[in-house]
């Protein structure tokens, strides 16, 4: 087992979420509540916005998607229509190695995303879901209404200890992406974005006021959120690095057991990790699986993109894991009666 890449993994996910949290908690304030009211909708913007941070590879998407709604800025449909249409750091292997029925199965997901979304929020008051796992909210107070737009810069040079910490924090994240320590060690899309948005969090942190700085970001984000996000980040991925080294022969159990491979596929998709979910696309690669159990691994697997709500909320993961395991099932057994 691979404790320094468990470690390294969990640092890179505890910190991008970190530091889209500083930002949409900016952005909510300096917009006076605008961010929170425009994906709040309920319509089909809101779903097909959702969906599309889902569909595009990796989990920079959905950890960004988790962040608006632990704090009540999307609905549970659209966080829905997000996980469904995530499918993690294996898009860019589907994408290396078929890449046509890679290309297929991401429209599948974005329009499926939307849909099931839509009607997961329609019956949402009957079911009694809850729309938001933070009691705090993405708040906005009256002395930064008085701020006005944006907020008043910080006068650089006092510095509390809460802004140095962040300050320490954040540099430290940036400096090792950029390095390569952290994230991809060869230069892409999600290298450039993640050290893009560290700096971007890092001017935020010099600039705001210190009442937005000690409430908002050190007291509400990194004091509340960050530390359960890092251990419950550290626990699953230990577990998953740990079945992995004992062999679990997970691969073997699909192509002996064909007829139960889709219910394998949504039952291993509930796994808040990526890796699981490379055997279903390995195995469709190789024709040892039909297109039907790939959609269905595909649509309840969001590789590491629950893995934040976990750690927020169990309650709320176990809801969006179980709709999405049913949109899973659906799916799949609507496409192999087509034959798929």
């Amino acid at each position: 087992m691979n404790l320094r890449a468990v470690l390294a993994d969990s640092l890179l996910i505890t910190g991008f979420v970190f530091v889209m949290m500083l930002i949409v908690e900016y952005l909510n304030v300096a917009t006076r509540g605008a961010l929170q009211r425009l994906t709040g909708r309920k319509g089909f913007p809101a779903y097909a916005a959702s969906s599309a941070l889902g569909v595009a590879p990796g989990c920079l998407g959905s950890f960004a998607a988790v962040s608006l709604y632990i704090h009540g800025a999307l609905s549970f449909g659209a966080i829905v229509a997000n996980m469904i249409a995530t499918s993690g750091d294996e898009a860019f292997v589907m994408l290396a190695l078929f890449p046509r029925e890679a290309l297929l199965l991401n429209a599948l997901l974005f329009a499926y995303g939307i849909l099931v979304g839509v009607l997961v929020d329609r019956l949402a008051p009957q079911l009694g879901v809850a729309t938001a796992c933070c009691p705090t909210g993405l708040a906005v107070h009256e002395e930064e209404l008085q701020a006005g737009l944006p907020l008043r810069p910080h006068a650089l040079g006092r510095f509390s200890l809460q802004r140095a910490t962040l300050v320490v924090a954040l540099g430290l994240f940036t400096l090792a992406v950029a390095l390569g320590a952290l994230g991809p060690h060869e230069w892409s899309w999600v290298r450039v974005t993640l050290l893009v948005l560290g700096v971007v969090a890092l001017w935020i942190v010099l600039t705001v006021p210190e009442h937005f700085l000690e409430v908002h970001l050190y007291d509400h984000v990194a004091r509340r959120h960050v530390p359960r996000l890092f251990l419950w980040v550290v626990g699953v991925l230990v577990v998953m690095a740990a079945l992995e080294a004992a062999g679990f022969p997970l691969a073997d159990f699909v192509r002996v057991h064909r007829g139960w491979a889709l219910l394998a596929a949504a039952l291993v998709g509930v796994i808040p990790e990526s890796g699981p979910h490379l055997v279903f696309v390995m195995l469709f690669a190789q024709g040892a699986v039909p297109f039907s159990v790939l959609a269905t691994s595909s649509v309840v697997q969001d590789g590491h993109g629950m893995l934040p709500l976990l750690a927020e909320s169990r309650r709320e993961f176990v809801k969006v894991k179980v709709v999405n395991m049913i949109a899973g099932l659906v799916l799949g057994a609507a496409l192999a009666l087509t034959g798929l």
